[in-house]
């Protein structure tokens, strides 16, 4: 009988140690992004959320980076290799696959952000309340606006809304494409990676875009002349989404479920476009370093460029009404929530 116990014994023992062994295995979690290493997304934002939660995980949740597109496709593919589990998380723009969001996409209607923290704050809760479905498959870890763009020039310089006159702008997305063609510009639809060699081969007069990716994308050496376009509100920004394959999240521990959790939401995503915004600050000193010229549109000129652009809020609101939701009261609400938080 005591052999059969001590057998039995060791058998058990053996048994809760595998299972802690098993318990104890790293998660390798696969981080999908477009844009390159040096960018603030991965440098100030990606890298510094991966420590985090490798930290509180005791080593047990581990990133591997993929940037620049390196596990294959192109930016406007990279939500449905999260949804796919092709990818276990990634960083995209929404605005890289036209009508795939068109609730939560508001927030790049044209002179809607304001503070860009706040701004940010107030997506995740309008997402939440609004447009989870959206997102399916997937997990929002964090949601925000990448900050105000403006206009970066090749070598003509831009002061009046007649200035903008046949100039072919890189658009971030539809309702961007939307904005430039009511300022009278033609908008042409790229992925960053794509602007600044299409600016020095001329086959874009100029871009808007954030200043954070002027520095990685080397844009400032390919343009002369930055508009800052700026009145009470940005005159146009994107939104960015960080996410998790669902079933990804769904087949971890409840102790990792957490570490997730404790690193996602409305501060973790306020964290995040802070981040960007002093990636902004980095940006808008390379160019001026390198001798461009900087310079604000006047505001009474911008006041003429937020009554050109009302007709792409009319047709946003028209086509969400046309798609049974209520255009005008989405609208109402987002704007609701950036004065709260702003």
């Amino acid at each position: 009988m005591s052999f059969r116990r001590l057998t039995l014994g060791l058998l058990a023992t053996s048994m809760l140690a595998a299972t802690g062994l098993a318990q104890a295995e790293t998660v390798k979690l696969r981080v999908h992004h477009f844009l390159p290493p040096t960018a603030p997304a991965q440098a100030k934002f990606i890298d510094p959320w991966c420590a985090k939660i490798k930290e509180e995980s005791q080593g047990r949740l581990e990133c591997e980076i993929y940037p620049a597109m390196q596990l294959g496709g192109s930016p406007s593919q990279l939500i449905n290799q999260a949804r796919d589990g092709v990818v276990d998380i990634a960083l995209t723009l929404p605005g890289y696959t036209p009508g795939r969001f068109p609730v939560s996409e508001v927030f790049e209607l044209p002179f809607i952000m304001k503070d860009q923290k706040a701004s940010s704050r107030a997506l995740w809760d309008f997402i939440q309340e609004n447009a989870m479905e959206e997102f399916r498959g997937v997990k929002p870890i964090a949601t925000w606006l990448n900050g105000a763009y403006h206009i970066h020039l090749r070598d003509k310089k831009v002061t009046t809304l007649e200035d903008m006159r046949g100039l072919r702008v890189r658009a971030p997305s539809r309702l961007g494409n939307q904005m430039l063609q009511s300022l009278g510009a033609t908008p042409v639809g790229m992925p960053v990676p794509q602007m600044a060699e299409s600016l020095s081969r001329g086959v874009i007069d100029a871009a808007i875009v954030p200043w954070e990716v002027i520095p990685s994308t080397r844009a400032h050496e390919m343009t002369r002349f930055h508009a800052e376009a700026v009145a009470e509100t940005a005159m146009i920004s994107a939104t960015v989404i960080f996410v998790m394959n669902e079933r990804k999240y769904n087949s971890l521990p409840d102790e990792l479920k957490r570490v997730i959790d404790n690193n996602s939401g409305r501060e973790t995503s306020a964290w995040v476009s802070g981040e960007f915004e002093a990636a902004n600050a980095a940006g808008r000193n390379a160019a001026l370093n390198r001798g461009n010229d900087v310079y604000a549109l006047s505001g009474t000129e911008m006041q003429r460029w937020v009554e050109a652009t009302r007709p792409v809020l009319a047709s946003w609101i028209d086509d969400m009404n046309k798609r049974g939701a209520n255009g005008q009261a989405l609208y109402d609400r987002a704007v609701e929530l950036i004065n709260h938080y702003n």
